[in-house]
């Protein structure tokens, strides 16, 4: 188990092959667009949140989804039309509720343990991405909301992560450029923002140092392994490994599938604006305190002096990639009412798919064949977790490294 292939030059892929190869290991990663971090990875929210680790499998998330099913604007939205897939992946989601708790704890726990990894190898690797380390404000215009809160936080608190409540008035003394009437926040002083292309696309150049080899443009067309080998197929050319590490994000489900692996992630959107700040009062009224909005599942990130990133909202609509005008002019108007000093003649808007399992959480470790293991899965906290989840697969490769050597030992 020497030479390993990666599928997937995402946050996920990228980490993974960096891990690998700092154990020591022949890596080659697969990436379908002519440079890493081209899709999800592309221009997400940027927060690094521990304190966004509440997982979605609770009550209060079907109902509201149910209530704004009919709303195109609304920050959870399904397309009621069925598909096998989508209903398989809502049983799921809903046998997972009684486990809500523990994988919120989990969750942040995970997302602790990945900050450690994440800043020494930009550290180490001399990789600039406009990080901020300026904690997370958690902001609620009602005292349901709040109090909702406050429970999480206890959970996040098992899974030692520390953030405070505050005051409309602590508030606005942590970010002076908010506009609104609040009933009060959540502050994590340890959460931090950056921006998750730049560093994806630092560390592929340092997997690439190295001697890691990615292959760019490069569309994985199978997969497969034994019991001897893995390998993988691209524009009819077969290349033969000692593993495979699937991290192809919404594509992971059918190269699970050909694997003998059932892996129900589901693609779920989301979308951003960057709101490009030209104008010198426009950079002063922004942000610089990442926020995140509870009511309108919208997060922020200040990326260096001018430019100002909003994202947020879930549509599950399947492989659906499309910008949706109706789904982006909610952005724009709560940058508009929230910070009305910011000028929005230039933005750009995006979408994403986030690749997301019914429990949410990500798969991580081994398949059912002894040379094939997972990282992927982790919905909107891939930028968070990939990290620790690249040094948790790894290990298992590893592990599977050293059984495969001690039989041949004892022969």
């Amino acid at each position: 188990m020497q030479r390993i292939a990666v599928i997937g030059g995402g946050i996920t892929g990228v980490t993974t092959a960096y891990a690998l190869l700092k154990r020591g290991l022949d890596v080659t990663l697969y990436e379908r667009n002519r440079y890493a971090a081209m899709e999800t990875s592309f221009a997400n929210g940027g927060q690094l949140s521990a304190s966004n680790a509440e997982v979605w499998t609770h009550w209060p998330t079907v109902l509201k989804g149910l209530r704004w099913m009919l709303r195109a604007d609304a920050p959870l939205l399904v397309n009621p039309r069925p598909t096998w897939h989508k209903l398989s992946w809502f049983a799921e989601f809903i046998a997972a509720i009684p486990r809500y708790a523990d994988n919120t704890t989990e969750t942040a726990r995970l997302a602790i343990a990945a900050r450690e990894y994440l800043y020494r190898w930009a550290r180490d690797e001399e990789i600039e991405f406009d990080l901020e380390r300026r904690g997370i404000l958690h902001i609620y215009r009602d005292r349901a909301s709040f109090e909702h809160a406050a429970r999480v936080t206890r959970l996040l608190a098992n899974g030692g992560l520390e953030r405070r409540p505050v005051t409309p008035e602590e508030m606005r003394a942590i970010e002076p450029n908010l506009a609104g009437d609040y009933h009060g926040g959540f502050f994590t002083e340890s959460d931090a923002t950056g921006d998750i292309h730049k560093y994806t696309q630092g560390l592929a150049a340092a997997v690439e140092r190295r001697g890691g080899s990615i292959r760019y443009g490069q569309d994985v067309s199978s997969v497969g392994a034994d019991a001897g080998g893995a390998w993988v197929n691209v524009q009819g050319e077969r290349a033969a490994y000692d593993g495979l590490v699937v991290c192809a994000g919404v594509a992971s489900r059918g190269l699970a599938a050909s694997l003998g692996d059932r892996l129900n992630v589901y693609p779920v959107k989301g979308y951003s604006i960057t709101v490009h700040l030209d104008d010198a009062a426009s950079r002063d009224a922004a942000p610089m305190v990442s926020l995140l909005d509870d009511e309108a599942k919208l997060v922020t990130s200040r990326l260096g002096a001018e430019r100002f990133r909003v994202a947020g909202t879930a549509e599950f609509n399947g492989l659906d990639r499309d910008i949706r005008h109706d789904r982006i002019r909610p952005l724009i108007d709560w940058v508009e009412r929230c910070f009305p000093g910011v000028g929005t003649r230039r933005v750009v808007p995006w979408a994403g798919l986030r690749p997301m399992l019914p429990d949410m959480m990500p798969r991580v470790g081994r398949g059912r064949q002894p040379r094939v293991f997972y990282n992927t899965g982790h919905g909107h906290l891939g930028w968070t977790l990939s990290a620790i989840t690249a040094e948790l697969v790894a290990d298992s490769v590893m592990v599977a490294r050293t059984e495969q050597v001690r039989p041949s030992l004892a022969q």
